[in-house]
Parts: C-alpha cells; sequence; structure tokens
C-alpha cells in the first residue's frame, strides 16, 4: 500500500481526501519526530517502533578482501502487536 492509497483508504471514511491526507501526514510526521528524540511509539494492538543502536564493527569490502571498519549506527525496529499478528496469519 502506497501513501495515496492509504489517504484514500482513510478517506473512505468519510473524510475529505485533503483533510485524510493532513491526518496521514501528520502521524507519520510525528511517528518521525518521536523516534527522532530516542523515544518509542506504541500503537497498542498495532505494534511499537523503536530505535536500536547497533555497535561498530568489523566487516570486509565483499570486491578485494579488504577489512574495513563499519561505524556505528542506529536503525528503526517495528515489532507487530498481538493484533496485527493475528490478522496475518
Amino acid at each position: 500500500m502506497t501513501k495515496s492509497e492509504l489517504v484514500a483508504a482513510v478517506s473512505a471514511a468519510g473524510i475529505e481526501k485533503k483533510t485524510a491526507a493532513l491526518a496521514v501526514d501528520t502521524v507519520l510526521n510525528s511517528i518521525g519526530d518521536t523516534l527522532a528524540n530516542g523515544e518509542s511509539v506504541a500503537l497498542i494492538g498495532f505494534g511499537t517502533f523503536s530505535i536500536k543502536e547497533r555497535p561498530e564493527r568489523q566487516g570486509h569490502n565483499p570486491s578485494n578482501g579488504e577489512t574495513i571498519t563499519i561505524p556505528a549506527s542506529k536503525s528503526i525496529v517495528f515489532k507487530a502487536g498481538k493484533n496485527l499478528k493475528e490478522k496475518v496469519k
């Protein structure tokens, strides 16, 4: 599902498309801002978005086999909630 399809699904609930687009943008921006502040976002029944810190590690360049240092980084993790898991089954 694309963002425009999500907006269409929200507007199908009787909301103007412009208002639905604003609502979707607001929700997505709020999730992004909260994660950027280092906090997690828990949507009960759907799932939890959180930040996982990955430590610096050693790797290798596949083209020449040279050892390289991969810097520490942060990644976004999503853990599905019980209701979402059951819906997907």
